[in-house]
């Protein structure tokens, strides 16, 4: 059994042409980031703020051992891909979406009353 999983594991790195104990480093070491961001967001939703950043964080954290793929490695899953380009879509958003709130809102204090 154990003999099959290490097989397995080690074969990824000839699948993708990255180190496996890198790939395997980052998905392991990610779980906790991704568990905290995803608690993160639970909380913000809670309280009624916004969860656009908790939920990039978390997006970010699922496929980071990915992202070392799409970079160093080889034959990446399309959906890694689709994935990646909509976290960053999502992010240009939120970015775009908050300034645009900022800005109403310097303008109408800015606005003389009356």
């Amino acid at each position: 059994m154990f003999d099959a999983l290490r097989d397995w594991f080690f074969g990824l790195g000839a699948a993708y042409g990255v180190n496996p104990l890198v790939f395997g480093a980052i998905y392991v070491g990610a779980i906790p980031f991704f568990t905290a961001s995803v608690a993160w967001l639970v909380r913000n939703a809670r309280r009624g703020r916004s969860v656009a950043v908790p939920a990039l964080a978390a997006g970010f954290f699922f496929v980071s051992a990915y992202l070392y793929l799409i970079v160093v490695g080889r034959n990446v899953p399309a959906w890694v891909y689709a994935f990646v380009a909509l976290l960053v879509a999502g992010g240009a958003w939120s970015t775009v979406r908050s300034v645009r709130q900022k800005v109403a809102a310097a303008r109408a204090e800015a606005e003389p009353a009356g």
